[in-house]
């Protein structure tokens, strides 16, 4: 076969393309020859002068501004460069670049927002997350209307929100979050209806959710936690239908679950928690069949467990509610993590049966197990480690299991426990434990110290069957996250509850050190024993940063805990003998099985009786606990036997 070549085509491409090249070079020449805009070359300089920083060599060619990395296609969210601005240069026929994205991320800039800053008003992203910002936030912001994406998160802003933000309706992405503001939200966030992505959590806001709320139908992710919003969860939060993920918790508002909730048929990720007076069920959630995060802790949520539940949901929280019933057939899916811990179920003492970790019945409301005196009077416990026996003889149980986004564990002795919720979802791979092999300074047990459990949420510890009274506890912690050669930028900040009491608010592991990382660090606390259990509850309510050095780098550590009694203790303090329960356990099954076959043998024996009508000899057989025997009885004996009905008087030989 043979293939004919169209020339004059090929001309045409080849000339269509050389047209094409010299447009692109003729852009290209254009841009190296347009410069910054010189208002906004001034104030660039003015905003950098006052925070102390410097203009990068990759985007500040030869004193342009608008040059290199500001106006290639490198990404603006480049970790490598920072400081960034990145230009549009097709102003003014290719000859006036603007500068249209600005980015002064995590660079500890200190001081307020220069107000020069919003007469940039060809911004449409601007990115000063995690730095020191303080003062208000200006009302100014309103002159950046072409703005899409903005972001304060994780500074020190104060004041009010301003109103002004209403104005920017382009806005796809809003984010103050982790600041010191004050006051209301403002209705006027209402007018933003192009808005996606809404996070405002830790940003110190109180009142009701705006009303005007109800028209913001494009959000697809929303983050309120951790502040002081109050009033009921609002009914139009279900016509936000392209929701994927939501986070509500940690708030003032109350319940219950509304149930548009049921509308939200999109979302991936749910974690609604801490609601006061809810009294829901969960059947809000049939139509979710896209969820794969299901966090609903502390809700006050009744009723029973569905029957089935979407193949894709695999973390499930559900602990510290009201549900109660028996465990439907799903909860043994492989891979399934399921906290259910601090409810009414009925499970029994090997919870194993249904393919949950045993204890599951230990850890229910009232914490049943070893109630009443009580069998223990301490624990110790080597947080995400091995047993260890430290300088002052004190063996800590090790506690070295694998936990995930929803998991408990009791130990077999049901002496202590320890549940774990939340999800590391900014994490490629998600640690529970951390290690190090560095010396700890502060401590003569320094292996103590060089393991800890972690969690982005909430971290129980529990001592199960402690005889009632006052008890010592010690929590040990070392922060070994943040090198120390990395300055200060990092920052794990929770919360420290014992016996459901705020005994610490925004601890700071390293801050307490000193400032400084591998170094031992120990609380104590004093506290009543009164039903036989101490909870230790560490929370993340969303301070500190997030992300340094890695993503998922938050959240409750500890290295150790133990409690001591305050008082002369009455009980034991030891295990139960699980051999001698399996022993006792066997005689049993040994002695039954002797008396059926006992019992057999003397149907058989009478039965065989009644038809020869005879007895060898004067004996009969008698049954007793310690086996079988011949007794030789008088025939007066046999009589009064009879008269007695322990023998039939129809076998007695005459």
């Amino acid at each position: 076969m043979k293939f004919m070549v169209d020339f004059s085509s090929l001309g045409l491409a080849c000339a269509w393309y050389a047209v094409c090249v010299s447009v692109l070079v003729e852009i290209a020449a254009a841009q190296s020859k347009a410069t910054t805009d010189q208002y906004e070359v001034n104030v660039l300089n003015s905003i950098f002068q006052k925070w102390r920083l410097s203009e990068s060599k990759n985007w500040n060619i030869s004193g342009e501004p608008c040059s290199g990395v500001a106006i290639d296609d490198s990404p603006f969210t480049n970790q490598n460069y920072n400081p960034l601005i990145k230009c549009d240069c097709s102003f003014n026929g290719g000859s006036t670049c603007h500068i249209t994205q600005l980015k002064i991320f995590q660079l500890n800039v200190v001081g307020p927002i220069p107000e020069e800053l919003w007469t940039l008003t060809y911004l449409n992203n601007l990115d000063l997350r995690q730095n020191s910002l303080t003062g208000n936030l200006s009302s100014s912001i309103g002159n950046l209307t072409r703005l899409q994406y903005v972001s304060f998160g994780q500074n020190a802003l104060s004041g009010k929100v301003p109103k002004e933000i209403g104005k920017l309706t382009e806005l796809k992405s809003l984010a103050f979050g982790t600041n010191n503001f004050s006051g209301p939200l403002p209705d006027e966030i209402g007018n933003l209806l192009k808005l996606e992505q809404l996070y405002i959590a830790s940003s110190g806001v109180s009142g009701p959710i705006p009303s005007t709320f109800a028209n913001l139908q494009n959000l697809q992710t929303v983050w309120i936690f951790d502040t002081e919003l109050s009033g009921k969860v609002p009914d139009f939060i279900g016509n936000w239908t392209k929701l994927t993920a939501l986070r509500l918790y940690g708030n003032a508002l109350d319940g219950p679950i509304p149930s548009t909730f049921s509308n939200l048929t999109s979302l991936v990720d749910l974690r609604l928690s801490d609601l006061p007076n809810g009294g829901s069920s969960l059947e809000f959630l049939k139509n979710m069949k896209s969820l794969s995060n299901l966090f609903l802790g502390n809700n006050k949520l009744t009723g029973a467990l569905p029957s089935e539940k979407s193949a894709s949901l695999l973390n499930i929280d559900l602990s510290y509610n009201e549900l109660s019933g028996s465990l439907p057939s799903w909860v043994s899916q492989q891979n399934l993590q399921l906290n259910l811990v601090a409810n009414n179920f009925i499970v029994g003492r090997s919870s194993s049966s249904n393919g949950l970790p045993s204890g599951l019945n230990c850890l229910q409301q009232s914490f049943p197990c070893n109630r009443g005196s009580g069998r223990y009077y301490d624990f110790a416990i080597k947080c995400g480690g091995p047993q260890i026996r430290s300088s002052e003889n004190v063996v800590f149980e090790g506690d070295n299991k694998t936990l995930g986004p929803a998991t408990y564990y009791v130990t077999e002795s049901e002496r202590w426990a320890v549940s774990n919720v939340g999800l590391f979802a900014e994490s490629t791979d998600p640690k529970y434990t951390t290690s190090s092999s560095n010396q700890f300074t502060n401590t003569l047990d320094s292996e103590l110290f060089q393991t800890a459990r972690i969690s982005p949420g909430s971290l129980r510890y529990y001592g199960l069957g402690l005889e009632n009274g006052n008890y010592a506890v010690t929590l040990r912690f070392a922060e070994m996250a943040f090198d120390p050669n990395m300055g200060s930028h990092g920052r794990r900040v929770f919360d420290i509850y014992i016996q459901g009491v705020l005994v610490i608010k925004n601890f700071d592991i390293r801050k307490e050190a000193g400032g400084v990382s591998y170094r031992a660090v120990q609380k104590q606390f004093k506290t009543l024993v009164s039903e036989n259990y101490l909870e230790i509850h560490l929370f993340w309510a969303g301070k500190g940063t997030c992300c340094v050095p890695a993503h998922g780098t938050y959240g409750p550590s500890v290295s150790a805990i133990s409690a001591t009694p305050d008082f002369k203790p009455t009980v034991s303090n030891k295990s139960p003998d699980r051999n001698k329960n399996k022993n006792g356990l066997i005689v049993g099954l040994v002695l039954g099985g002797t008396f059926v076959c006992l019992a057999a043998f003397l149907v058989f024996y009478l039965v065989a009786g009644r038809k020869s009508r005879t007895i060898k000899d004067d004996g009969i057989l008698e049954s007793c606990l310690n086996g079988c025997r011949y007794q030789n009885f008088s025939k007066k004996k046999m009589m009064k036997s009879a008269d007695s009905k322990d023998i039939a008087p129809a076998n007695i030989r005459k």
